[in-house]
């Protein structure tokens, strides 16, 4: 027997099983007419059920009904004909809806285990040494150090997506699967890459950027092992959140750059008092402290040069320069000194992560 005769035997083989009273079938149909009964249509779903779940190819399948249907056809009465063909129809649709019902819900079932995995990964929720285990089977090898990107949209980001879809098939396609991750979590799209690799990261936020018109993208650092996905992960989430409370500016930011902040605001009484001692006398000014410090921030924002710092608050520089003075004038320290730029710029960083002073009356 020559190889394709071999693979037609083997596939014959593995069909018959699911085809089995098939022919009986559609020769009972053929000689009385009758669409098929309700059980008959589900023992064919079940199956076709059967067939998927043994990962037997649908074509293979479909080829088999129709070979079928041409061993029995001869046998049929003229009269009987005309049915056949209806009959194979009837049985094939059932036999593939079973089929399709066992996919859609094997497609649900690793769903449901991607998800259950995700989120024991970007929270720690699992047994550490099977967490490796269970990403050999995702595309990651969590030995090595891995980053965690995290995307924020205008709108938020779901599962099935176009954006999302859009964002992950150009990341995909340009670096490959393997080792490489991405979902979403609570409205955000999520990256995990290898921590040596940083292009794929970069480029997962120029495509999340640009599929959303906008939108933050924070980068967490490189850690090593099950647990330094997740310490990543929350490095960006902190970046995000610190983004939403002191209005960086974006469209990327990287946790590496923003570790002062969580240092300053660790001791949150003593920046509080910080904050009042240096800032405090800026209520006295007309309008009260906020537009002064507004001023600072876009001083220290602009590298400490006023025009650029004017032009950014839509002031003229004498404009600019005045408020500079009236900040010197009450609080006692100069901004342009560099012996108290320091205190000031700490004090103003502080100002913003306490939200200070918040509404002035």
């Amino acid at each position: 027997m020559n190889g394709a005769g071999r693979r037609l035997s083997d596939e014959q083989q593995a069909t018959d099983e699911y085809l089995e009273g098939s022919a009986d079938l559609l020769r009972q149909v053929c000689a009385t007419g009758r669409r098929f009964t309700r059980a008959e249509l589900e023992a064919r779903r079940d199956a076709g059920e059967r067939a998927a779940e043994a990962g037997i190819g649908l074509r293979s399948l479909v080829r088999a009904h129709l070979a079928l249907t041409r061993e029995i056809q001869p046998d049929l009465p003229v009269r009987e004909l005309p049915y056949l063909l209806g009959a194979l129809e009837q049985a094939v649709d059932a036999f593939a809806e079973g089929y399709e019902r066992a996919q859609q819900q094997a497609v649900r079932q690793q769903e449901a285990e991607r998800r259950e995995f995700i989120d024991d990964l970007l929270y720690g929720g699992s047994d550490l040494g099977r967490l490796a285990e269970r990403a050999e089977r995702f595309g990651l090898r969590l030995a090595q150090a891995h980053a965690v990107a995290v995307a924020q949209g205008p709108e938020p980001y779901g599962d099935g997506y176009s954006t999302v879809r859009g964002v992950e098939t150009a990341v995909l396609a340009r670096f490959g699967h393997r080792n490489i991750l991405l979902t979403t979590k609570e409205g955000r799209l999520i990256c995990v890459a290898p921590g040596d690799r940083p292009e794929v990261l970069a480029y997962f936020a120029k495509q999340a950027y640009a599929a959303t018109d906008g939108g933050l993208v924070a980068i967490g650092r490189p850690h090593a092992g099950a647990g330094g996905v997740v310490h990543s992960y929350e490095e960006a989430l902190n970046a995000l959140d610190l983004a939403r409370r002191i209005d960086l500016e974006g469209p990327v930011l990287h946790a590496a750059d923003l570790l002062v902040y969580p240092v300053l605001g660790r001791d949150r009484q003593a920046m509080a008092d910080l904050v009042e001692t240096v800032l405090g006398p800026l209520r006295q000014a007309r309008g009260g402290a906020r537009p002064l410090i507004d001023t600072l921030n876009a001083y220290f924002d602009t590298g400490c040069v006023a025009t650029d710092a004017a032009r950014l608050l839509s002031l003229s520089v004498r404009a600019f320069t005045y408020r500079l003075e009236r900040i010197h004038k009450l609080t006692g320290a100069d901004p342009g000194d560099p012996r108290h730029r320091y205190t000031l710029q700490t004090a103003v960083i502080g100002a913003r992560l306490l939200d200070w002073p918040g509404k002035e009356q």
